[in-house]
């Protein structure tokens, strides 16, 4: 099996693994709330369990990505990582207590920290020019389980058996459902994943093969003197490809010897640019708003139009399509148009979608009728506004931060969304009866940032197309 059909099955991989995510939050967050109750469970504790899967994965993410970030491998940690996932839901399954139920989906969150791993070695395995397309698939697997998701619960909720000491109902069997699904994915990774090298930015060559093939005819040692200046393949490098020592290459066929990637790191030089900052307040406000928009619909929608289980479940059907669909058209746009092109029509979208809500929304008039269509336009402008700016944020950040500790810049990335998705609940749980100001918060957000990635748009580019552009300028 050649280097293409690897990558192939790996990529198809990662996606099933996005697709769990998806389906662990919809076959779970629908009976959760009844599961704690049955168990005396305080209400508080709905929103202790939810935030508690964000919470590991937050502070998990920056560590799982520096580990692959030193040993130049994901497939190990994804194994390892699946197994908390395989605990937790188990510990869901038990469930004998309040308490341990908490845990369960602590130890769970542990294992979604590996997402930083995966979009670290995403974003070795790919070029400039396709990488957002491949975030938008990957992204849209995620949607696809979230979308599926739900009718696993149509026979979950008929279950009502034992297994030993263990009682099999509609509340327990999505922990165990969850626990076997993710022990198939092991299987499904030992076989079907691979660390495949990364590839060049300009021809796709595998840079393994050529060090190996420079190796044999120099022999030159593993690992050269620390006077030596090591050359590092980054995501901001110029056109010609770095080529990066042997010893942080060798890795891939197992060699313990790996130079170090930190060893002239600067969290502060990284993170602290102009472009990182405008990208990662992109990503908070985005996830900020989303769960907080999550949050709120639910409850308008049984007090405006007295929606139902039914009712909301084909209404999350529903989005979840639109969602799939705009992820889709963005991976065919990413392709046609730059990067900050796609993140700036996707705030103005998501800017006019705020702006709809608090006019028609906030106190709605004239009838059953109208006031259910401005809600669901509403609802389709900010679904539409997601993919745009979720795709392109990912995509550009990859680009502006160094490939060689792409593993923990990820991390860092999804720690502050991570971060977003506890305090959007927090903030719109309290103020479900106070639309103006939830809404008027996330407007200001949005123009916030809106006019950041304006003052930044140069800023937000590849700088090696940057280089190319000024190379360009000077001949001309």
């Amino acid at each position: 099996m050649d280097n293409h059909q690897k990558r192939n099955l790996t990529f198809l991989t990662i996606g099933l693994i996005f697709m769990l995510s998806g389906i662990e939050y919809a076959v779970i967050l629908p009976t959760i709330w009844r599961y704690l109750q049955i168990l005396e469970a305080p209400p508080y504790f709905l929103g202790l369990g939810l935030s508690a899967f964000s919470l590991s994965g937050l502070l998990t993410g920056p560590l799982f990505g520096f580990w692959s970030d030193r040993c130049k491998t994901t497939k190990s940690i994804i194994l390892f990582s699946n197994l908390f996932e395989i605990a937790g839901n188990f510990m869901y399954f038990i469930g004998y207590s309040k308490w341990l139920l908490l845990w369960s989906r602590l130890v769970a969150g542990v294992g979604a920290g590996a997402g930083s791993s995966i979009f670290g070695f995403l974003t070795r395995s790919t070029r400039p020019e396709e990488r957002a397309s491949i975030f938008a698939a990957i992204m849209a697997c995620r949607q696809a389980g979230l979308l599926v998701g739900p009718a696993f619960n149509l026979f979950l909720r008929l279950c009502d058996f034992k297994l030993g000491p263990f009682v099999v109902n509609k509340y327990t069997s999505p922990g165990i459902f969850m626990c076997l699904l993710w022990m198939l994915l092991q299987c499904v990774v030992l076989a079907m994943y691979w660390d495949v090298p990364p590839i060049s930015s300009e021809g796709g060559a595998v840079m393994v093969e050529m060090k190996q093939e420079e190796d044999d005819e120099e022999e030159v040692p593993l690992m050269g003197s620390d006077e030596e200046p090591v050359h590092t393949y980054r995501a901001v490098s110029s056109n010609q490809l770095e080529i990066s020592t042997s010893s942080e290459t060798e890795p891939i066929h197992g060699s313990s010897t790996v130079s170090n990637p930190f060893r002239n790191f600067s969290a502060s030089r990284e993170f602290l640019r102009e472009e990182v900052v405008v990208l990662l307040t992109a990503q908070f406000i985005t996830l900020f708003n989303q769960t907080a928009l999550e949050t709120m619909v639910t409850p308008m929608t049984q007090r405006y139009f007295s929606f139902g289980e039914l009712g909301n479940s084909l209404m999350y059907s529903l989005c979840g399509v639109e969602v799939i669909l705009g992820f889709f058209f963005v991976r065919w746009l990413s392709r046609k148009v730059a990067d900050r092109a796609v993140l700036a029509v996707g705030l103005v979208i998501c800017c006019t979608a705020c702006i709809w809500c608090l006019i028609f929304l906030c106190n709605p008039r004239g009838g059953y009728g109208w006031e259910l269509t401005a809600f669901i336009i509403g609802v389709f402008l900010q679904l539409l506004g997601l993919p745009f700016v979720a795709v392109s944020q990912v995509s550009l950040f990859s680009k502006v931060t160094a490939e060689k500790t792409q593993g923990f810049s990820q991390g860092v990335r999804r720690s502050i969304g991570g971060l977003a998705t506890i305090l959007g609940p927090l903030w719109a749980g309290g103020l479900t009866n106070n639309l103006y100001i939830m809404l008027g918060m996330m407007l200001a957000l949005l123009i916030m940032i809106t006019v950041m990635t304006a003052l930044s748009y140069d800023h937000l580019i590849e700088p090696r197309a940057v280089q190319h552009a000024q190379s360009s300028d000077s001949g001309g």
